[in-house]
C-alpha cells in the first residue's frame, strides 16, 4: 500500500523520537534539509541504517520476555510525545472506537463494537504506538533484541491495544504464552493498564478483524495466496470466533 510523503514523515517523526531514548529504535536517516522522505520518480524514498541481526524466536521464553520488556520501554519512551494528527488514519484504527468497520461485514459483531467503545471511555491514556510490533519487525543478536524496525503503521492510541496485539503475535496465537508476554511487559513498567481475560481477548479480536479486512483488501487488489496463506487466514478467523467472551 503506497503512502503519501506526509504520512511517512509523520511515522518517521515517531521513530526519531523513540530513537532519542531507546537505542533499539531504528529511525530513518535525514536528508540535509531534515526531511526523511525524498521523492524519486514520483515515489517516496527513505534511507534507513543497517542493523545486523536475525528475527527473534518467540517460542523461546527468554526472547518472548525480551520482546515484552522492549515493548514496555518503547511505550515509556513515547508516552510524553504529542505529535500532530496523523495525516491518514492507520488501517487498524478502523472500528477501534466502536464504529462498526465497513470493510469486514462478515465479522460483524455489535457486542465487540460496544465493548471497544466502553473500553476506550474507561481507558483515556493515548500516546504513539509502533502499530505492528511482532517478531518480524524486530531483530535479535546473540539472543538479545537489538532493533525495532518498520514504523509505517504507527498511530496514537491506547497502549493496551498494542499490548494485546503484540501478546497474540509473540505468544504464537496461544493464550498461555500471550499472558506471559503481558506479565513480562507489566513487570518492566509499560504504560498499559492491566488486562483481564476479557480485555485481552476482545482487543485481540479487534486485531484479528483488522487482519481479516486486510486480507480481503489484498484479494481485491489481485493478490493470489498460496494454501499456507489461506490456511493461516482460516485459522485466524476461527480464533476470532473462539475468543468471543
Amino acid at each position: 500500500m503506497r503512502r503519501t510523503a506526509a504520512e511517512s514523515e509523520w511515522c518517521h517523526a515517531i521513530a526519531r523520537h523513540a530513537a532519542g531514548t531507546l537505542p533499539e529504535a531504528v529511525a530513518p536517516v535525514p536528508a540535509p534539509d531534515g526531511a526523511t522522505v525524498v521523492m524519486v520518480a514520483g515515489r517516496p524514498i527513505s534511507c534507513w541504517p543497517y542493523v545486523e541481526g536475525e528475527w527473534p524466536d518467540s517460542d523461546v521464553p527468554a526472547q518472548r520476555a525480551g520482546g515484552a520488556r522492549l515493548l514496555a520501554r518503547l511505550h515509556e519512551s513515547l508516552a510524553t510525545f504529542r505529535p500532530p494528527p496523523r495525516p491518514v488514519a492507520a488501517f487498524q484504527e478502523s472500528g477501534l472506537y466502536g464504529d462498526p468497520p465497513q470493510d469486514a461485514p462478515e465479522l460483524d459483531d455489535p457486542a465487540l463494537d460496544r465493548w471497544l467503545a466502553d473500553f476506550h471511555a474507561r481507558h483515556p491514556l493515548r500516546h504513539p504506538l509502533h502499530g505492528d510490533y511482532y517478531t518480524g519487525n524486530t531483530l535479535a543478536r546473540d539472543g538479545r533484541l537489538v532493533a525495532v524496525l518498520d514504523w509505517d503503521e504507527t498511530f496514537v492510541g491506547a497502549p493496551e491495544v498494542e499490548l494485546a496485539a503484540a501478546a497474540l503475535e509473540w505468544g504464537d496465537d496461544e493464550l498461555g504464552p500471550s499472558r506471559e508476554f503481558v506479565a513480562a511487559y507489566h513487570e518492566a513498567g509499560g504504560t498499559a493498564a492491566e488486562l483481564d481475560e476479557e480485555a485481552l481477548a476482545q482487543l485481540i479480536r479487534h486485531k484479528l478483524r483488522r487482519e481479516y479486512a486486510y486480507f480481503q483488501k489484498a484479494v481485491r487488489a489481485g493478490v493470489r495466496h498460496d494454501e499456507d496463506d489461506l490456511q493461516y487466514h482460516r485459522d485466524r478467523v476461527a480464533l476470532f470466533h473462539k475468543l468471543r467472551p
